[in-house]
């Protein structure tokens, strides 16, 4: 089973600072694993209610049985999930408004690299690939993008299951892109657009604070899983941008994957 330690999340104290108007409608922020699940959960948390925070775990389907209360209609909460696509997760969640992150697959493969190798993540059979000199960043891009054999699922599995197949099921789409884009120019036009048409999503009437509360919910430094706040192996570095070889090998591997995410 996978561990992830980090810093620990202080968030709550700044969800205080604002005054909250409860929800009326069970709010489910579903995602790819390393889809930036943390960006948007932390910005909708400005808007909800400490005490409707369903925070206990991420919501998938090994543990769902555990947080069906999330997805009570009489007690509405905001919950967080890397939720395959199923008949369980559909019949769970039918009462509950679903917002659907996804990434670039090509940043993606990056940022679940960093990620895998880190300190803070932790994955007992897979440890090996932290081992300082053993894989080169190269090999362990491949292996994001066709899977650890018999280990950790390939690209196309969970691009798949975690986001096309929720795609035309009422699901409000956001690119992970443009809402760190929209946080980053948070006075932009487009900005007050994007974060608009979430909170309308999300059923959240959109207050005259909004910005300083995106503002706050999306401090990196107060990401667990932020880039920058990553320890990797000494002597292994990624790239930026994802070299032209693995670009074509994720062309290869999941043909039409980027158009259909509307990234192509």
């Amino acid at each position: 089973m996978a561990i992830i330690k980090g810093m620990q999340d202080t968030l709550d104290a700044e969800v205080a600072r604002f005054v909250q108007t409860p929800l009326k409608q069970p709010l489910l922020v579903n995602s790819i694993p390393k889809g930036g699940t943390h960006l948007l959960r932390n910005v909708l948390r400005m808007f909800v209610p400490i005490e409707q925070h369903h925070d206990r775990d991420f919501v998938q389907i090994p543990n769902m049985h555990q947080h069906l209360d999330a997805f009570d209609p009489n007690a509405p909460k905001l919950a967080a999930a890397h939720l395959l696509f199923s008949d369980q997760s559909l019949a769970n969640i039918r009462f509950a408004r679903h917002i659907l992150l996804v990434r670039d697959p090509w940043d993606w493969v990056l940022a679940r690299a960093r990620f895998f190798v880190s300190d803070e993540f932790e994955q007992e059979n897979i440890q090996h690939l932290k081992t300082p000199g053993l894989f080169s960043a190269e090999a362990l891009m491949n292996m994001m993008i066709f899977g650890v054999h018999q280990k950790s699922p390939a690209l196309i599995d969970i691009y798949t299951h975690n986001a096309a197949a929720w795609l035309g099921t009422g699901v409000h789409l956001v690119r992970y892109e443009d809402l760190a884009a929209a946080v980053r120019d948070i006075e932009a036009p487009g900005s007050e657009r994007l974060i608009g048409d979430l909170l309308g999503a999300a059923g959240i009437v959109r207050p005259d604070d909004w910005r300083e509360r995106v503002v706050t919910g999306a401090d990196r430094k107060k990401s667990r899983t932020a880039r920058e706040n990553l320890k990797l192996p000494d002597g292994l570095v990624f790239p930026d941008v994802l070299p032209d070889a693995q670009k074509a090998l994720v062309e290869f591997h999941a043909p039409g994957l980027r158009k259909l995410l509307g990234y192509a």
